[in-house]
């Protein structure tokens, strides 16, 4: 099964219309005058009536290994879509910022755990910047 370029198709399917057009043009000059006003009449009623074509990017936009969400597609986003997106980016920030205070309280805990420690260990603070106490651990492990 050969797959066509969607542009390419598109031309295909114009040349064959303009051909369909030229052979009904032809036998247009030996209608008479009232068949053609009728003929002329039915195209300018159909012209009218004809939905303009609206050209919309696809909701998914896939080039290489890379995709990308649009807003276009078949349908845009109505009032309900815009206010469930405008909910659930609300719940993502509050939630990002919910994360953020949890970890900036545990890491505060655990500082807090270790100087604690530190102050109610027997050795004084100023022992654990002397060289001296560094080897005396390691010579103990």
């Amino acid at each position: 099964m050969t797959r066509y370029h969607p542009r390419l198709a598109e031309v295909m399917t114009d040349r064959q219309g303009l051909k369909l057009a030229a052979q009904l043009n032809l036998g247009t000059a030996e209608l008479t005058h009232e068949i053609s006003e009728r003929l002329r009449a039915g195209r300018e009623r159909a012209l009218a009536q004809r939905k303009v074509e609206v050209r919309r990017a696809p909701a998914w936009v896939a080039q290489g290994q890379t995709a990308a969400l649009g807003w276009g597609g078949e349908e845009s986003m109505g009032l309900f879509g815009r206010l469930s997106a405008a909910i659930a980016l609300g719940a993502l920030v509050i939630g990002l910022i919910g994360i953020n205070d949890t970890l900036s309280d545990e890491r505060a805990r655990e500082l807090a755990d270790v100087d604690m420690a530190l102050l109610t260990d027997d050795l004084p603070p100023a022992a654990y910047a002397d060289p001296g106490f560094i080897q005396f651990l390691q010579k103990d492990l």
